[in-house]
């Protein structure tokens, strides 16, 4: 067994009592920033699961000063209700939050297979975590990815599910070449002592982007990738998240993300920073017939224009544009 260096920046805020860390099979983590009405729905979501797996999950509060997750969900643990333990991540930044939580999984529960991941604004279907790891199981791989439903706060707001920004990248269950996000996702453990720590790139801690990162890290080095479509989350989604300016600025961060990634999954062969660079300038050139393709087929202006952002986001990041969306918290 690999060994596991010791944790740094977290402290544990609360357990469970008489917490059985051996008889864990399944981790469960659950970041979480200045969320605590909606953590507190997560975790409730959580323990309706019908599983007959002993699963433990660990919240990783985000936010040292205000602690506002972490005072909401210590009264589930510590009463009992939940099984696991609340851990604050004093380094900002998404991947800060990831990093600490697989990171105290390894160290806290030496026997767990599977370790899956979901966020502090999503509610899981009752059948979340079983139909995972039956996915993997069945599948033979190594890691899994489920559908993000969203749930606009505004019904009237429905009509942007199928959006590029909010559609899920596969609609089939069954094995597949790539994995974008760290929304709804299973990770076995032997891919976790394989890739860290620490697991995400802190590089991408205010742009997002370092789920995307790991995944394809995680490709290259061997493991497969599954989507399992039958095992859902419900994501919330604030009005703020359909107006222009927000669209709009997740297409370019979208397109960052792909250059940053590319670079990285293609360093040290001959031109690699030339081939990222040259295939953004054929994929912006090609953007407008694509926005013109998908206004014919959606009549949405919106979806239509979608490929011409990313293609820019691409480019732009050529020239050190990073668009930091989780800088602002309040803005995304």
């Amino acid at each position: 067994m690999n060994a596991i260096p010791p944790l740094k920046s977290v402290t544990i805020a609360g357990t469970s009592p008489a917490l059985a860390v051996d008889d864990v099979e399944v981790v469960v983590t659950l970041p979480t920033f200045r969320r605590p009405q909606q953590v507190l729905a997560t975790l409730d979501s959580l323990a309706r699961q019908k599983t007959t797996r002993r699963f433990a999950v660990i919240v990783m509060e985000n936010d040292d000063e205000g602690n506002e997750g972490m005072h909401a969900a210590l009264p589930v643990f510590e009463s009992g209700a939940m099984r696991g333990l609340v851990i604050v991540a004093h380094e900002r930044g998404n991947c800060s939050a990831y990093n600490a939580g697989w990171h105290t999984a390894l160290l806290r529960f030496p026997n767990f297979s599977r370790l899956l991941v979901i966020d502090d604004d999503e509610l899981a279907d009752p059948m979340w975590l079983e139909t995972m790891c039956l996915a993997a199981e069945r599948l033979g791989v190594d890691i899994v990815g489920g559908p993000q439903v969203p749930v606009f706060s505004d019904p009237g707001h429905q009509v942007w599910a199928t959006h590029p920004v909010f559609a899920p990248p596969y609609s089939v269950t069954g094995e597949v070449g790539a994995l974008y996000s760290s929304g709804n996702l299973l990770v076995s453990r032997n891919v976790l002592l394989a890739m860290g720590p620490p697991h995400l790139d802190l590089r991408f801690n205010f742009t997002g982007g370092g789920d995307s990162d790991f995944l394809s890290r995680s490709s290259q080095k061997g493991f497969k990738l599954g989507w399992c479509a039958e095992a859902k989350l419900f994501e919330t989604v604030p009005a703020r998240r359909t107006e222009a300016d927000w669209i709009r600025a997740r297409g370019l961060r979208n397109g960052v993300i792909s250059t940053l990634v590319a670079k990285k999954k293609y360093a040290g062969t001959p031109f690699a920073n030339t081939r990222v660079f040259l295939k953004s300038l054929v994929l912006l050139g090609a953007s407008p017939l694509r926005a013109m393709k998908r206004l014919i087929e959606t009549g949405s202006p919106s979806v239509a224009v979608y490929p011409i952002h990313v293609a820019l986001g691409r480019v732009m990041a050529e020239f050190g544009y990073a668009n930091e969306q989780y800088r602002q918290p309040e803005k995304n």
